[in-house]
């Protein structure tokens, strides 16, 4: 088994469009970034490049190549997925939305969906999970949305170990 965590979090700002897990949200508020700014793949990405010992997004996807500039989360995740090994199979994944006024329980099963479809797997296999910030910090005076994801692998070749 292999572990992954994955976090980002996006300045929020009027005038943009608010994207998260690839669902277009009605709100004031949208994400400011370098790409479509949706934590919620920017985080799952992450996630993976940690599990497969591959770094982080600045890494592959860096703001200063315009190559990324207004990509969307979805292509990104395309991306990565290419980089995970051959026979390596996503078990579950959890995910935590952190949004003050955002709502995230009436998109819950649309961002499943769309995420599980990018994923290749099961519904059932992609937890989401909204979170205020209790009014406090970025999150709760309502200046930035962040996620934070855990993904696991099976790895059907472990690699052996050595006694120590």
């Amino acid at each position: 088994m292999r572990i992954g965590l994955g976090y980002d979090i996006h300045r929020l700002q009027k005038g943009l469009p608010l994207v998260l897990a690839g669902v277009n949200i009605d709100h004031p508020l949208g994400l400011l970034g370098h790409s479509d700014a949706d934590v919620v793949f920017h985080a799952l990405i992450d996630s993976i490049l940690g599990a497969i010992g591959q770094g982080d997004i600045g890494t592959h996807f860096p703001d200063h190549d315009p190559t990324w500039k207004g990509a969307r989360g979805a292509t990104l995740l395309s991306h990565t997925m290419e980089l995970i090994p051959p026979g390596w199979s996503i078990e579950n994944v959890d995910i935590n939305i952190l949004a003050q006024k955002v709502r995230i329980a009436p998109h819950r099963q649309a961002m499943q969906s769309n995420l599980a479809h990018a994923l290749q797997i099961e519904t059932d296999r992609v937890n989401i999970k909204g979170k205020t910030g209790e009014n406090v910090g970025p999150i709760g005076r309502e200046e930035a949305i962040e996620a934070q994801v855990v993904i696991l692998f099976q790895n059907p070749t472990p690699h052996s170990r050595k006694a120590s």
